[in-house]
């Protein structure tokens, strides 16, 4: 945690990769580089993205591997850095699956990863969209979209084939003293949970311990019905003990600085009932997310990975630019 200030905040390193694959020992030089350049700006912790692989790997296989990850991370002089993770689940590893084999198969993949968070940060959060599989869009038998009632009703039983799969992965992810977070994520990315309110209505008909949510100021701004609504859902989660994680992301999820993030309602509503790090998210226009998420802005150039660009800035000053942002509009960080 920087001295002067009495909040962590982290950096996503979604501006680098969706992949830290851990087997890969040059690979993880340049990301070591990466992590030392952002602590020297500032930054107490990083979110790093867990990636999925084939289902015949072993997870035990996996979680290995990012034992070595974070051997190489601590020899490498950033033993008290922290982490958290970004999870997200697939159509193979479905909780929501209708088939109790295919539920069973998400249910060991999603420990694993909590295994992975627990390895690379010890007592931390797993975060993302890892209820319903992210950006898989349901058809009917005809091949048509579902959209809309059809969508909220064809929901309804998928949720309820996850409870099982979410009261056992909360039991074990307490036992490691990882916090899980599901992240709402807008609806032209992925089919529900789209909102705050859907993610607390499910954990809901859980019961108190199956975890919280993150909120997402990206998400707010561009899913949310509007102030009123989110400041009763900040509360509800809040008094529920559920708002686990606070990600400060810009619409379009480019620079931090000077963008339309609504900072007075995170002041206003966030700030006097959060108690966890924030995570400053930038999506860089690398794979996949140049082509998931339609970019057209040019990339911010990755010391180290790219070459500079003339009048594009750098990772690193995006950063610091966004750093210097989020201490200018938060007291506390």
């Amino acid at each position: 945690m920087n001295a002067a200030s009495s909040r962590d905040v982290y950096f996503s390193f979604f501006m680098f990769t969706a992949d830290l694959r851990p087997h890969d020992s040059d690979y993880t030089q340049v990301l070591i580089s990466h992590l030392q350049a952002l602590t020297d700006i500032g930054y107490d912790g990083f979110d790093l993205h867990i990636a999925s692989q084939p289902a015949t790997v072993d997870h035990r296989i996996e979680v290995e591997s990012y034992v070595g990850l974070k051997k190489a991370f601590d020899e490498a002089g950033l033993r008290e850095v922290k982490f958290t993770t970004n999870v997200g689940t697939t159509r193979t590893f479905d909780p929501t699956s209708p088939y109790e084999e295919q539920r069973r198969q998400a249910l060991s993949y999603l420990k694993s990863r909590v295994d992975i968070t627990r390895v690379l940060g010890g007592d931390s959060i797993m975060s993302g969209p890892f209820l319903y599989p992210y950006g898989v869009f349901p058809v009917t038998d005809a091949g048509a979209p579902i959209w809309s009632d059809a969508l909220q009703d064809w929901m309804k039983s998928r949720y309820h084939a996850a409870r099982s799969v979410f009261e056992e992965l909360a039991e074990y992810a307490s036992a490691q003293q990882v916090k899980l977070a599901i992240e709402p994520v807008k609806s032209w990315e992925t089919p529900p949970p789209n909102t705050v309110s859907e993610v607390l209505d499910f954990l809901d008909d859980l019961g108190p311990s199956c975890g919280g949510v993150t909120v997402d100021t990206a998400q707010v701004v561009m899913e949310s019905r509007g102030p009123s609504v989110f400041k009763a859902n900040v509360a509800r989660a809040a008094r529920q003990d559920r708002l686990c994680y606070v990600h400060i992301s810009a619409p379009d999820r480019g620079a931090v600085r000077d963008s339309w993030i609504p900072w007075d309602i995170v002041r206003k509503e966030i700030e006097p009932v959060y108690h966890g790090p924030y995570l400053v998210e930038v999506f860089n226009a690398i794979p996949p997310f140049d082509s998931s998420m339609r970019m057209a802005r040019r990339r911010f150039w990755r010391p180290g990975e790219d070459d500079p660009v003339r009048g594009v800035d750098s990772a690193y000053d995006v950063a610091s630019a966004a750093l210097e942002e989020v201490r200018a509009q938060l007291p506390s960080a």
